[in-house]
Parts: structure tokens; sequence; C-alpha cells
């Protein structure tokens, strides 16, 4: 296992967890049905790869290669720029609507990601 990307993962995931309550209960009086949807999908790929990251974490300790660590840094990078531009947007929106060409760079990171974990589960025999 490797506790750093486990440790990671809990944050994120608590994290995804708090801003998923603040949505629910404090954001929907205050945002429209489209930012609070565009929000609302940042959460959801923050919990998916947040767990991502977790089973990373976990199979670190059969596959030890670099594919690996760097398919959880893919994973890291694009909730960094996917989540947190969908939360940029949502809540800046339409004043920062330039935030939005963010996003497609954290999709491709997390695309590079699931490759990345891919081809080290390709290598292992």
């Amino acid at each position: 296992m490797h506790k750093g990307l486990l440790k990671t993962a809990a944050l994120l995931m608590a994290m995804a967890v708090g801003l998923g309550a603040f949505g629910a209960h404090v954001l929907k009086t205050y945002l429209d049905q489209s930012a609070l949807a565009i929000f609302e999908t940042g959460v959801r790929y923050q919990f998916y790869h947040s767990i991502s990251l977790l089973a990373c974490g976990i199979l670190y300790k059969d596959f030890t290669g670099k594919k690996l660590i760097w398919a959880a840094r893919m994973f890291m990078i694009g909730i960094l720029l996917f989540c947190v531009s969908l939360y940029a947007l949502a809540l800046l929106l339409p004043d920062y609507k330039f935030i939005g060409a963010i996003t497609p760079l954290g999709g491709l990171s997390f695309i590079v990601g699931w490759l990345l974990l891919f081809a080290a589960f390709s290598e292992k025999k």
C-alpha cells in the first residue's frame, strides 16, 4: 500500500462529502439549476476519482511501477483542474466564463490516468 496516496484519497473524499453537503443545503438557495448542476458534476467526479486514487494506493503493493504512480498523479491533477474549475464556474458564473477552458484539461488528465492504470495492469505478469 502507498500511505501517501491513501491519505490524499481520504482527504479528497472528505472534501467531496463536505462540498456535496454544502451544495445540497446551502448553494441550492443561491444558485440556479444550471450552476447547481455544474457544481454537482464537480462533486461527482471528485468522488469517482478520489475512489480511483484510493484504489491506486491499495494496488501499489502489487503494481509498484511508475505507471501506477503517474495514474494517481493524473487523477489528482484531474481533480484539481476539472473539479475545481467546475466549482469556480458554478460559483462565479457568468463573470468568469473563461474558467471553463480549464475543465477539458482536467478531463484529459482523467483519461490519461485511466490509460496509465490500464498500462500498469498490462505490465504485470
